[in-house]
């Protein structure tokens, strides 16, 4: 690959790299994990850059290449213990900025608990993207986007409470 390819891979990357943590935060939880991954990740999109075809944008093919190798990589692995939660966890409303955090922190763990298609829908919902770039994403149809997200909301619902009372 010449020099101007180069330089346009690591501008884009690097413009763009919260994803990737985002996707390492949510798949894995022991550090060792998220960086095994995470360096994966960046061999993915490299390997694959010359493949990136703008009909979409950076960001939305970066997730997609992402998610699947956090996906590939969780499943060669085999390493999905259980996370315990304790019966502390608070539910995220108006609080200090260290609840805040807290609260953050315990959703992540409750979004751990979905499955990897519902995971990967949860956390591009919250990135605000819209219902055809999680479908673009995922591979999946708008409408199966749509529905997927309702029950994992209400899945997360039911678990805040059960924790919280």
């Amino acid at each position: 690959m010449s020099g101007s390819i180069d330089t346009q891979f690591l501008k884009l990357i690097n413009e763009n790299m919260g994803i990737a943590y985002k996707v390492c935060r949510i798949y894995f939880n022991g550090s060792e994990d998220q960086e095994d991954v995470l360096q994966e990740m960046m061999y993915q999109l490299w390997r694959s850059f010359d493949r990136f075809d703008r009909r979409s944008k950076f960001s939305t093919w970066m997730y997609s290449v992402c998610l699947n190798t956090a996906l590939t990589y969780k499943r060669k692995t085999r390493n999905n213990p259980a996370i315990s939660m304790d019966t502390e966890h608070e539910q995220i409303a108006t609080h200090s900025e260290n609840d805040k955090e807290e609260a953050i922190g315990e959703l992540y763990k409750a979004i751990d608990t979905l499955t990897p298609v519902n995971k990967a829908i949860m956390m591009l919902y919250l990135e605000e993207l819209s219902y055809e770039e999680i479908a673009e994403i995922t591979g999946l149809t708008k409408s199966n986007v749509s529905v997927r997200l309702v029950r994992a909301k209400k899945e997360l619902q039911q678990l805040m409470r059960n924790i919280n009372n």
